[in-house]
């Protein structure tokens, strides 16, 4: 379970979060969407922002005039569980997330493990299109197409490391992810910082410079250094997506 934070909304409230709700929170601030989301699960109630998301990842996906934008006082709860459905059933047809047990109702009444599977959802599909898009191509990037990209970068610039899967714990020392930077612009890892003991601390250092100097060469780094050296899938393969869209970016000489 993600270690869990406090953050401050006003003078006198706190509310707990753990980072797996700061990383998503954070992502979807990144994206410039109104409302700004201070809390998760309440501020995604009513579907406004999840179904904006939806037209960012594909443009014209939502239907607007079927969507209420302000509610009446009588009919709120009617009116936003209108606009959730809407968002459970986008998410299925033309977005093709794998939505098993979820009805607008849970979005609604902010069922924390349901939204924070959609949330991700969302997350790893634009992501995935933002490849895409770079890419040219008409058909989706796979997972396979991310880990192909970065052995194909890591032996273009002799490295000796491989990447197997996401959930490979050898990442969790963040040497690999520090290779791939470096291949994608030579010169730019320092390898004298990185430390070679396997102990907690000096994985987190590793993945704290990792995530530093992948920002620096323009990845847009969502995951926190904690996923690194927890080996999370899901955040590992944002990591690497990023740093491939960051290399499809960068000036070919």
């Amino acid at each position: 379970v993600s270690p869990s934070r406090n953050r401050r909304t006003r003078p006198g409230i706190v509310i707990e979060e753990t980072r797996e709700e700061k990383t998503y929170r954070n992502f979807i601030n990144s994206l410039g969407i109104e409302p700004h989301v201070n809390y998760l699960y309440s501020d995604l109630c009513d579907g406004l922002i999840i179904l904006q998301l939806y037209d960012i990842i594909r443009p014209n996906t939502v239907d607007w005039s079927k969507i209420y934008k302000t509610f009446n006082a009588i009919k709120e709860r009617f009116q936003k569980l209108n606009n959730c459905n809407y968002a459970v059933d986008y998410a299925k047809e033309p977005l093709n997330f794998k939505i098993t047990g979820i009805g607008g109702a849970d979005i609604l009444e902010g069922n924390k493990t349901l939204t924070l599977g959609l949330v991700w959802q969302i997350m790893r599909a634009y992501t995935l299109s933002i490849l895409q898009k770079l890419a040219k191509s008409t058909k989706p990037i796979a997972d396979k197409d991310i880990i192909n990209w970065a052995n194909e970068k890591l032996k273009s610039a002799n490295k000796k490391t491989v990447l197997t899967s996401f959930h490979d714990q050898a990442l969790s020392d963040s040497m690999l992810i520090c290779d791939l930077i470096d291949a994608i612009k030579p010169g730019s890892i320092q390898y004298h910082l990185l430390k070679t003991s396997e102990t907690p601390e000096a994985k987190m250092d590793n993945a704290l410079y990792a995530i530093s100097m992948a920002r620096k060469i323009g990845a847009r780094i969502y995951a926190l250094p904690d996923d690194i050296v927890e080996t999370k899938q899901k955040m590992l393969l944002t990591v690497f997506a990023c740093l491939m869209a960051s290399d499809m970016l960068a000036p070919k000489n």
